[in-house]
């Protein structure tokens, strides 16, 4: 039998443990966060009795049980292609499956836009809660008790600022900086956490599921308005799937496994020790002040750097759901830049990081504190479990995995009872969150509803009745030395500005190629080819990509011998009066037109400007 050498199963271990490292880095920082504040916004609205300490420690267990291991780690993670994640990635996967039934496809776009634009403004309001609950710690410190709430919020103003400008460095170089101070983090954590346990015992009982019943028995109506607080102790659990692209899904499931222990520790010593001291605010703080006063601020400075990495996770998400819009066409071409070798959809949007990051301030200097926004914070991140939930359920079901789908059914249906209870934060500030969402889903619905009238406006000629025309006129003139190429979104008909080019202005190449780029429902793998010579000095050459492929179309055209001497592409000057339509036309005109998008020689660029009444 063969058996794996020693030196090989070292390595192979430790390059494991270098990934599990990474993902704590980039995708666990939100959800390892969360112990800073999830405790102290609950027993701010209901009192920290044993019993409720008791039965609101079961909730949290067997929520990040139920949605972060099971709905996310289990079941949706399961649905990713070589490695991709993201509300767009079930989209792409459910639509296949819906046969032909555009109502049923037009749902399942609308959720996606839903699911889309919730993420995006959790991802705006995480860091923000993130970084204020942290910078709030320095009160503890004596002498700092009298700190003006100015300084605090210039504090997480100027941290805020620094974590966005390394973005461009990439998320595997974040990751690689962030995951060991991950990991000192989540020592840190449980390790107090187990300590507050060993001390009182008790609080072990919340591993039974009956006291979190219990607790609603108890409450009544009490109860499942903390429902919106235990919200809290998940947010960041979205960020598995959407981070997928980024790492991998072994490496993510792996750290889980890690993360899911160190939280239930933290979460049950922080139990433990309210059983205690019933008086504390800043339960997490106060703990480790109680158990190390020596080692406080180092553990403060330490909280500070986890906040930081806590955002990274979402920033990274947002970076890779935008990219996955940019390439199914339901976002604008923003500028993307490609900051891995290794993964592909490893990406930094530049556009994308300033708007959150003014986002993101704007809701610091809101709010201006923790508490604040905490109470206000976790509609959007129930809001995207029952968007992820539903299609997740849906896609097992068509696929016949019948015992899953149920199971997904049934968390989905717990993930709307949260949602519910999150509705009633709306008259403290929860509102901002779907404000947040809604521009994104404007976004969303106002350019995809605009290209598909923008299609109808251009009024294209059916390729035969092109055809016709152009044999009429090759024939009649001396076509110019060299190779032309045309850019087309479909090969059945042809764009006004091609007719422009050559009917109007008689510019006619030896060789006129018609460009199509067609995307695939799978994420990978690109292929270019001739389709054939539709008349003399014309032909066709298609380009097939996967909706995650980094598409260089120069080097596609270069291994099919194309030197083309013009690359001509339209551009569309929109008029209109409708205010909508002025929107999509604003977009189109601060957006990079395709070829600018794709990076092709710019001295080869002849945009021919249509006209088009919407």
């Amino acid at each position: 039998m063969n058996s794996i050498p020693p030196k090989v199963a070292t390595n192979e271990l430790w390059q494991q443990g270098k990934e599990v490292i990474k993902s704590l880095g980039v995708v666990f920082g939100d959800i390892g966060t969360s112990p800073l504040y999830a405790l102290s916004v609950i027993f701010f609205l209901i009192k920290p009795t044993p019993n409720n300490v008791m039965g609101v420690g079961s909730l949290i267990i067997w929520t990040l049980f139920l949605f972060v291991t099971i709905q996310y780690a289990w079941l949706t993670m399961s649905l990713g292609k070589k490695g991709e994640g993201g509300t767009i990635v079930l989209k792409e996967l459910l639509v296949p499956l819906l046969g032909k039934s555009p109502q049923k496809v037009a749902f399942v776009t609308a959720l996606s836009f839903i699911g889309i634009s919730l993420f995006f403004g959790d991802g705006v309001v995480t860091p923000a809660v993130s970084i204020l609950s942290a910078v709030e710690g320095i009160l503890l410190i004596p002498g700092c008790q009298n700190l003006g709430r100015p300084y605090l919020l210039l504090i997480a103003c100027i941290i805020a600022i620094m974590l966005f400008l390394l973005q461009r460095k990439g998320a595997e170089k974040v990751s690689i900086a962030f995951g060991p101070l991950m990991l000192v983090w989540f020592v840190a954590i449980s390790s107090s956490g187990l300590c507050a346990i060993i001390k009182q015992p008790l609080i072990l009982k919340a591993l039974n599921p009956w006291y979190a019943l219990q607790f609603f028995i108890s409450n009544g109506m009490h109860g499942f308005l903390a429902l919106a607080g235990v919200a809290l102790c998940v947010t960041g659990g979205e960020a598995l799937y959407a981070d997928m692209g980024h790492l991998g899904r072994r490496p993510i499931i792996r750290a889980w496994c890690v993360v899911f222990i160190a939280l239930v520790f933290t979460y049950l010593g922080q139990g433990a020790f309210l059983l205690e001291h019933q008086e504390a605010k800043s339960v997490l703080y106060e703990m480790f002040l109680h158990q190390q006063p020596l080692f406080f601020i180092p553990f403060l400075i330490l909280s500070i750097f986890a906040t930081v990495i806590a955002s990274q996770a979402m920033i990274s998400g947002i970076f890779s759901v935008a990219y996955q819009g940019i390439t199914t066409n339901i976002i604008p071409m923003f500028k993307i830049d490609y900051t891995s070798s290794k993964l592909r959809s490893q990406v930094y949007i530049s556009s994308v990081n300033w708007i959150l990051m003014v986002a993101v301030i704007f809701i610091i200097l809101l709010f201006k504190s923790s508490n604040a926004l905490a109470v206000s914070y976790g509609l959007a991140v129930t809001g995207t479990m029952i968007v992820t939930g539903i299609m997740t359920s849906w896609i097992f079901w068509l696929r016949k995995v019948r015992y899953k789908a149920i199971i997904g059914g049934v968390i989905t249906s717990f993930s709307f009872i949260f949602f519910l209870s999150g509705l009633c934060k709306i008259p403290y500030g929860a509102y901002w969150s779907l404000i947040i969402a809604l521009f994104p889903l404007t976004l969303l619905i106002v350019y995809t509803a605009g290209q598909r009238a923008l299609q109808r406006s251009l009024q294209p000629l059916p390729i035969e009745s092109f055809l016709d025309e152009y044999k009429q006129l090759y024939s009649q003139t001396n076509p110019i030395k060299g190779s032309a190429l045309f850019f087309v979104r479909d090969l059945k008909t042809v764009q006004p500005y091609v007719m422009q080019v050559m009917f109007e202005n008689n510019i006619v190449y030896e060789d006129n190629i018609l460009i199509s780029v067609i995307t695939r429902d799978d994420p990978f793998g690109i292929i270019g080819f001739f389709k054939g010579d539709l008349a003399q000095g014309f032909r066709v050459f298609e380009i097939h990509m996967g909706y995650m492929e980094v598409l260089d179309i120069e080097k596609i055209l270069s291994n099919a011998g194309i030197d083309a001497k013009v690359i001509f592409y339209g551009l569309e000057v929109i008029v209109t009066k409708n205010l909508v339509w002025k929107t999509y036309s604003l977009i189109k005109r601060i957006s990079p037109s395709f070829v600018q998008f794709y990076k092709l020689p710019s001295y080869k660029l002849h945009g021919v400007i249509t006209s088009v009444e919407m």
